[in-house]
């Protein structure tokens, strides 16, 4: 790419991000046309934060320099709906298909698979839209910024209504006798998944319900009955009218060269010669919108009270439920909106907060759930009752208030609200969003930034708000606001969401398209099969060389060292065999003690998952689960059990664990060595009213993962087909432990006896030194002083004898497992070493090729499904897999081809190398010291040898096309052999014609 000619040297890369931005920023009044407004100093990020105007253009920006090599940009816009279309969501994945200045097809496809990028994706909000990157490389994100910046200004939608008709919508005619139609489109499909999740549909009518005559009535997503009215030339409005840069808001972060980035927006996108030109080219392609009407507004809505209001659903019984929600305010009042975070929390955050507990009590459902909706105009506490009762809903209204009531005229208990302020303390040190720091703050930006010019910075700064709301603890502010937001709120809103019998004959959008078919010709059903032939066409065909050519890459040279990762150290001088990580971690500490289950019987396993589950739930000879429930959350950031299945190098063993994982600061060590060891082994399981709740809430948990996520469900089972690994997991986590759960629970009375002596046996023979393994994370002194305050942590050696772990082989099944859904997910799974296949670093650049070219071109963009992909974890699975798909057996057929398109690949040097350099960075991408503590424990239990991350990186940097193609007709094989697994709704299934056997999985 060029370089920006206002741009000045880089800066010696002796001084700080910080020290240099503040020596370039507030000695200017000016640059690059961006006025400074305001400069903080932000404690909470160990960054300054700067706050400037494009003159020009009016863009907004705020840079927050940071010492960050994970450097981020992002370009958001304010885009309220107006309708259910999902207009905005469509936007979101159209711009992204090729632009002025890249004319390609797919310019973010192709970044992901020829840059360095963290973070490459794009998020549709109910009031906002968000481009986001993230790399650790300066060039890389000039790059990104240059390819999202004339994407979302220049798009080629104006001129390629394909695109439209691909991302968001259009009419197909079947090949059957009636000549049957159907819609399809990326968004369409995607959202017809996301609506299958009642939780989905709840919230949405809940914020219908409160907020009637705003934007936020509106689905941003897109409601698939409304999708087909959305215009193309609606489309293209919507676009003109919200899309510029007077709208937007643009976020920088990280250890960058300031002047160099500013200098490049200003000179390619923002100045007034760059605008010019631009439009100048859109009046010369007749894209050019000469006044486009204002965007849509935003508005407060006047307070609401909804006594009662439901919203009926084809979907099972069991998903029946009710939100209660309460306006906290508005996004301007900081204070306030963060007080009622901690405040609903204390309240309703576990099984022992007290409104829960009323709920539960009340037996009034199977779980309560409860979050603080904080990136809207007007926060809103949702109240979730899952599992409902039927006519339960007012009876749920009455409990919140009625304990809110008693709890405002005796006292929220001050220890709770201690606990829950110190555990977000602990977040916040620990500063782990999941994704690059900097894509997750600029998002958190625009939750008090899109509202109000004055606010860009607001929400970084949590520090003086916590001591503020830590010293209200003396008062009654707490039992004020919970008065005004519960007992004497004003805008609030009950909604039961009423689960009714799937009718395939009373479908609306069935009867429809019936309706539609009806009164077309043949003629117009030719036109309608022509559109799709030319969509076709257009999907198929190649990006000419000299479009390609305009797409800026990176080379490997560019890519750098490998970056060195601190060594693990195995420690037998400690009590117990400890994993050393010597990781810097911000004054944090992590603790994980993995106990050995390879002496727990194969039918004892489920019980295994249960125990689990039931620590820190329960009481202990000690505390109360109330009191331990604060004193947890008090001390510790997180406290987690979980079993796990570690592979082995021989694919017929497998090894579980139960992990025991916890973090806490530096200063609470001792709590970090007693807390654990005090649940695992004075936990008392003589509540059996209290345990049949958590099961009630473990099966809810597990049906919403398999229709939300039934791609993971999928890959899981379909893995049980070939492994004994799998079988393991399935038996710990899967399909198969979610009947034994769901048959534990129907006949809990007769069995509950059964269960307590069970869970008792087992706790004294799980948690032992026998076998058992520790780790720790932290500074060599935290280490050092853990070990001196934890000893033995109260293990002995196992006295009890050992089972035989005895593994069923697995075998294929060809399940089709029924959801309430309109749409499916596809997995195939084999294990390489079963079938002799031999892995090496190839495969990881192979399953970039496949995932992002092949597969995503013929299942993505023809097929419609949201997603898909081929796995090539190491050398230890194999998989192909769909997410949000509209068909099953079209899948199957291009993931059959998969291997015979790989043996004919024939990329020109610069895309090739660009695989090379995408998957590289990705195997080095920086990851946070949790996450590394946690990957390189795996790696010891799974016995990888010492150096092997570094060999599969030299393996990826000497892949050549050759070694590609010559993995084809093994792909091919895979794809063959490897058993199928299906989660998906009725109607899709049934459909399918690939011989899968329907399972009724919910009932």
């Amino acid at each position: 790419m060029s370089e920006p000619t206002g741009a000045s040297p880089a800066p010696a890369a002796a001084s700080s991000a910080r020290s240099r931005a503040r020596a370039l920023i507030s000695a200017q009044p000016q640059l690059h046309g961006f006025v400074l407004e305001r400069t903080d100093a932000v404690a909470e990020l160990d960054a300054d934060a700067y706050v400037m105007r494009h003159t020009a253009s009016g863009a907004r920006l705020l840079y927050l320099a940071c010492e960050d090599e994970n450097k981020a940009f992002s370009i958001g816009f304010k885009t309220p709906p107006a309708d259910d279309t999902g207009v905005f969501h469509i936007l979101e994945h159209s711009v992204l298909c090729g632009s002025a200045r890249f004319p390609l097809k797919e310019p973010f496809v192709d970044l992901i698979k020829s840059s360095m990028q963290t973070f490459l994706n794009a998020m549709t909000y109910p009031d906002k839209t968000v481009y986001p990157v993230a790399t650790t490389n300066g060039q890389d994100l000039l790059n990104l910024m240059d390819v999202y910046m004339d994407a979302v200004l220049n798009p080629a939608i104006y001129r390629k209504k394909a695109i439209f008709e691909q991302e968001g919508w259009h009419l197909e005619v079947d090949d059957d006798e009636a000549a049957t139609l159907h819609y399809n489109g990326v968004v369409f499909n995607e959202m017809k998944g996301a609506l299958s999740d009642p939780s989905d549909v709840l919230n949405n009518a809940v914020m219908r319900a409160l907020f009637p005559d705003t934007a936020y009535a509106f689905e941003s997503g897109g409601n698939p009955r409304a999708i087909p009215t959305l215009t193309y030339e609606h489309f293209l409005d919507t676009h003109a009218r919200h899309y510029n840069l007077a709208n937007s808001y643009i976020v920088l972060y990280g250890d960058l060269d300031a002047d160099r980035v500013l200098g490049f927006l200003d000179e390619r996108y923002l100045s007034d010669a760059a605008r010019a030109e631009a439009d100048a080219a859109k009046r010369a392609a007749g894209t050019f919108v000469e006044r486009p009407g204002a965007p849509n507004p935003l508005r407060l809505q006047a307070p609401v009270r909804c006594e009662y209001e439901s919203v009926r659903m084809a979907t099972t019984p069991e998903n029946a439920q009710v939100g209660m929600a309460y306006v906290i305010g508005t996004a301007a009042d900081r204070k306030r909106v963060l007080a009622a975070d901690i405040l609903f929390d204390a309240l309703l955050g576990s099984n022992e907060a007290p409104v829960k507990k009323a709920i539960l009590a009340a037996g009034l459902g199977g779980n309560v759930l409860s979050y603080t909706e904080a990136a809207c105009l007007q926060p809103y506490e949702l109240i979730i009752l899952q599992g409902a009762a039927p006519e339960s809903a007012r009876a749920l209204r009455q409990v919140i208030e009625d304990e809110c009531r008693h709890l405002v005229e005796e006292g929220i208990p001050r220890d709770r609200l201690e606990a829950v302020i110190s555990s977000e303390e602990y977040a916040l040190r620990q500063r782990d969003y999941g994704i690059a720091d900097g894509v997750a703050i600029a998002c958190d930006l625009l939750s008090t930034w899109l509202y109000d010019d004055d606010a860009a910075t607001d929400a970084l700064f949590y520090e003086p708000v916590y001591a503020e709301l830590r010293r209200e603890l003396s008062g009654t502010y707490f039992e004020d606001l919970l008065r005004e937001l519960v007992l004497d709120s004003h805008h609030s809103a009950l909604v039961e969401l009423i689960p009714e019998a799937e009718n395939a004959s009373e479908d609306p959008e069935t009867i429809e398209l019936a309706r539609l078919r009806a009164r077309m010709s043949d003629d117009d059903l030719a036109a309608v099969r022509a559109e799709v032939a030319a969509l076709r066409a257009a999907q198929e065909a190649e990006d000419a060389p000299e479009a390609k050519a305009t797409l800026p890459r990176l080379h490997v040279s560019d890519i750098g060292p490998a970056r060195p990762e601190p060594p693990l150290t195995l420690d037998t001088r400690t009590p117990l065999p400890c994993l050393a990580h010597d990781i810097p971690t911000h004054r944090l500490a992590y603790l994980l003690v993995y106990f050995d289950l390879t002496h727990v019987s194969y039918t004892e396993l489920p019980y295994v998952s249960i125990l689990a589950r039931l620590m820190k739930q329960l009481g202990t000879t000690e505390h109360s689960a109330a009191e331990l429930d604060s004193l947890i959350t008090s001390n510790l950031g997180f406290l987690a059990f979980s079993p796990e299945v570690m592979a082995q190098p021989n694919w017929k063993l497998a090894r579980p664990v139960l992990t025991v994982a916890a973090g806490a600061l530096s200063e609470k060590l001792d709590e970090l060595a007693s807390i654990p060891a005090e649940v695992w082994g004075k936990t008392v399981f003589d509540d059996t009213e209290r345990i049949r709740d958590v099961l009630t809430q473990m099966r809810i948990g597990m049906e919403q993962d398999f229709i939300t996520a039934g791609h993971q469900a999928a890959l899981k089972r379909s893995w049980s087909y070939v492994s004994p690994a799998g079988v393991v997991s399935e038996n710990l986590s899967g399909v198969d432990f979610y009947r034994f759960l769901r048959e534990l629970l129907e006949h809990f009375d007769e069995r509950a006896d059964e269960l307590v002596a069970k869970l008792g046996e087992l706790q004294q023979r799980i948690f032992t030194s026998t076998g058992t393994v520790a780790s720790f994370t932290g500074s060599a002194e935290d280490y050092e002083r853990f070990w001196a305050a934890a000893g033995t942590m109260g293990l002995g050696p196992r006295t009890a004898p050992a089972k035989e772990l005895y593994v069923p082989m697995p075998e294929p099944k060809r399940e089709a497992f029924i959801i309430p859904s309109d749409i499916c997910y596809v997995a195939k799974t084999a294990d390489p070493r079963a079938m002799g296949i031999s892995m090496d670093g190839t495969w990881s650049v192979a399953s970039t090729v496949l995932s992002f070219d092949f597969l995503w071109n013929e299942i993505r963009v023809k097929g419609g499904a949201y997603g898909c992909g081929f796995r090539a974890a190491n050398n230890r699975q194999l998989a192909f897999y769909t997410y949000r798909d509209p068909a099953i057996d079209p899948s199957i057929e291009r993931i059959a081809e998969a291997g015979a398109w790989l043996a004919g690949f024939d990329p020109d040097p610069q895309s090739f190398e660009g695989f090379i350099v995408s998957c590289v960075a990705g195997h080095d991408a920086p990851v946070k010291p949790y996450a590394l503590t946690r990957r390189q424990n795996i790696e010891y239990f799974t016995k990888r040898p010492v150096h092997w991350r570094e060999q599969l990186r030299e393996e990826m940097l000497a892949t050549t096309p050759e070694k590609l193609r010559a993995l084809g007709e093994t792909i091919g094989r895979v794809a063959e052999e490897a058993p199928l697994c299906v989660f998906g709704g009725r109607e899709v299934i049934e459909r399918s014609n690939a011989g899968l056997k329907p399972v009724d999985l919910l009932g």
